[in-house]
Parts: C-alpha cells; sequence; structure tokens
C-alpha cells in the first residue's frame, strides 16, 4: 500500500515536511504542498503501478538460484535452462494491457 509520505515525495522530491498521522505540516519555503486532490491522484498511480509489477516480484521470488541455474546449465544445457525458466514466466506471466 502506497502511503501519504510516498506519494508526497514523488511530487515533491525535495520538499521538507513533517507527517503526524494523517497531519502534514509543510516546512518547505522553496515548494507549494500539493493539494489532497493531487495526493490521492498520486497515490492511485503509484499503486496501480506497483501493483502493475507484481509478477516480476512473483518470479524473482520462484526463480532459481543464480548457483542453480548455473548447475541447471551444466546438466542440462541451455535448453533445460530455458525449459526451467521459461516454467516461471508462464506460471506469472506479463501481463499486458
Amino acid at each position: 500500500m502506497i502511503d501519504l509520505m510516498t506519494a508526497i515525495q514523488s511530487l515533491r522530491p525535495s520538499a521538507e515536511l513533517v507527517i503526524r498521522g494523517d497531519e502534514i505540516e509543510w516546512l518547505d519555503t522553496e515548494q507549494t504542498q500539493p493539494t489532497e486532490a493531487e495526493i490521492t491522484a498520486e497515490i492511485s498511480r503509484l499503486q496501480a503501478e506497483y501493483d502493475s509489477e507484481q509478477y516480476a516480484r512473483d518470479r524473482a521470488e520462484a526463480y532459481p538460484s543464480t548457483v542453480d541455474q548455473l548447475d541447471d546449465i551444466y546438466h542440462n544445457g541451455v535448453d533445460g535452462w530455458k525449459a526451467t525458466i521459461k516454467a516461471v514466466k508462464d506460471t506469472y506471466p506479463k501481463e499486458t494491457i
């Protein structure tokens, strides 16, 4: 879940502020504070971006370690290794929109 601070840092990367609960104390004199609507929209955008990459996080956990992949190549050749990797990719397909 994308939080308030993450959204604000995305909108105003070098902003100076303090967040207490849901209250924002804006300390930055160089940048304007984003509106609640801007923050809400940024949270939604960042969450959608994060969610769209779930397949990549799932794949990273499912792939064998580098050592195991090299061992697979040694014992089963590149084609055997490709089959192992393809099985993970098929299990966690990249979603296209």
